[in-house]
């Protein structure tokens, strides 16, 4: 993989994961921690696996409050990863999502003429090395690879070959994405399906499979699975299906 986008909110309270606060245990300051923990977590997944990161945030201007959207985040990654040096920070350019994903991808392919671009975001905290190993395997076949997230959506989108990202993220996102790359002629092949991190229901998908995965000692996104331990999190089944709570002491 030659360069992996994370497209990156800063981390602002009240702006990132805001479907958390209300529907879950979560306040808004601890929405942002999570969001961060992250954001960490897919970029040192990227930096891993030799992919060059690039961390293509939103303009200030998009950003509620006076907010310098590098500046916070650089201060979230700066400490945390082994090589903050190595990464390159560029503002979006777009009104909507998949115009400000198609803007990136359609340069970074056409203009600086990269062999293959994926587009990320940090609520697939899932995302590690060898799914990124595994999509640049099967891009050397196919012009483009899909994860598939929960919900129809994606947490990771490859490209060796742009597509017409006009409204390309529609939902349900992987079959909007599909349609675009075949509709293009171009041949598709996908990742497997990893929770994304957007609302209620996501949350606790989250928190099971994380600690599911940490019982049986398997691999974990470190920083992400950190933040759950430590605002006690554990999701329960309740009529409304599977729930969010919290230990008592952690509130």
């Amino acid at each position: 993989m030659a360069t992996v986008a994370v497209l990156a909110d800063p981390p602002v309270e009240g702006f990132v994961l805001s479907g958390l606060p209300g529907t879950t245990p979560l306040t808004a300051a601890e929405a942002t921690e999570l969001y961060s923990a992250m954001l960490t977590d897919v970029c040192r997944a990227i930096q891993d696996s030799g992919a060059d990161l690039l961390v293509n945030y939103r303009d200030s201007e998009q950003v509620p409050g006076d907010v310098d959207s590098e500046q916070r985040l650089r201060d979230v990654l700066s400490g945390d990863l082994e090589q903050p040096s190595d990464v390159r920070y560029e503002v979006q350019v777009g009104e909507t999502f998949a115009g400000r994903a198609g803007n990136t991808a359609t340069h970074l392919l056409n203009t600086e003429a990269e062999r293959t671009v994926a587009l990320v975001e940090p609520t697939g905290p899932f995302l590690g090395r060898e799914e990124i190993g595994s999509a640049a395997m099967k891009l050397r076949n196919s012009d483009v690879v899909l994860g598939p997230g929960t919900g129809g959506r994606v947490y990771f989108a490859g490209f060796a070959e742009p597509v017409d990202f006009d409204d390309a993220y529609a939902a349900p996102a992987i079959e909007t994405l599909t349609d675009r790359a075949r509709d293009a002629d171009l041949d598709v092949d996908f990742l497997p399906q990893t929770p994304v991190v957007e609302s209620g229901a996501d949350l606790a998908d989250l928190v099971t499979q994380v600690r599911a995965r940490l019982r049986a000692g398997r691999k974990v996104p470190v920083e992400t699975a950190t933040v759950i331990d430590s605002l006690g999190l554990y999701a329960e089944s309740t009529d409304d299906g599977l729930t969010v709570a919290r230990t008592s002491d952690s509130s």
